[in-house]
């Protein structure tokens, strides 16, 4: 069971504005505009190929808007950069861990780099949490897709970021491993934290959750 940390200020608040974003010379999509306050959680829904990463990507500041605004706490992010990546854990396609490292070291470097080393016992209590623990010695190359998502997952849980920003978070789990990414979720939602992602497994309930569906087909 995992110590429940202290909950996040609950004026935290992300908010797009008039974002257009183009991939080569066609528009993806205009003029969109979104705002996620603490506690809520975000879905983002669309055909493949209408712009669901891109749309995270910008929201992560790791890629630019052809125009319009992302504000973080009211401050646009491009003034702010290094501050709004400490309030950020982005996970993307690929779980982004070093073959070579074991689960538990991967987590302990990358928390280092981001200056949020954690103890070993809450290390060990998040991998214990995502079903990882027992093979916490490993090589990260030697787990399944899925057992590398699920260290991936631990890496978001461990960062204490305020903002989630998931990117088809459920990839390569089995039924056990998206009920716990589930619980995370509702967890981080419950701490007044913030969950944008994009799913083709329904993860939150009706009532913990808000969708944007992107305009168009780009296959």
């Amino acid at each position: 069971m995992l110590n429940r940390p202290a909950p996040f200020p609950d004026e935290n608040r992300l908010e797009a504005t008039e974002i257009e974003c183009l991939r080569g010379f066609q528009s993806l999509f205009r003029s969109l505009s979104l705002a996620v306050e603490a506690g809520v959680g975000l879905q983002v829904r669309g055909a493949n190929g209408s712009g669901k990463t891109s749309l995270l990507r910008i929201l992560c500041g790791l890629a630019l808007a052809e125009s319009g605004s992302v504000f973080w706490n009211g401050l646009d992010i491009r003034k702010s950069a290094a501050e709004y990546r400490a309030q950020i854990s982005y996970l993307g396609h690929r779980p982004a861990l070093k073959g070579e490292l074991t689960p538990r070291e991967n987590l302990d470097v990358l928390g280092a780099l981001h200056g949020r080393r954690p103890d070993g016992r809450r290390i060990d209590e998040i991998l214990e949490a995502v079903g990882i623990k027992r093979r916490h010695e490993r090589p990260s190359r030697t787990l399944s897709a899925g057992q590398q998502q699920r260290t991936a997952l631990a890496r978001v849980m461990l960062s204490d970021a305020p903002l989630w920003i998931l990117d088809e978070p459920a990839t390569a789990l089995d039924d056990p491993g998206i009920g716990t990414l589930r619980t995370a979720l509702r967890g981080h939602l419950d701490r007044g934290g913030l969950v944008i992602f994009t799913s083709h497994q329904p993860l939150l309930d009706t009532g913990e959750l808000r969708e944007i569906r992107l305009p168009g087909t780009h296959d």
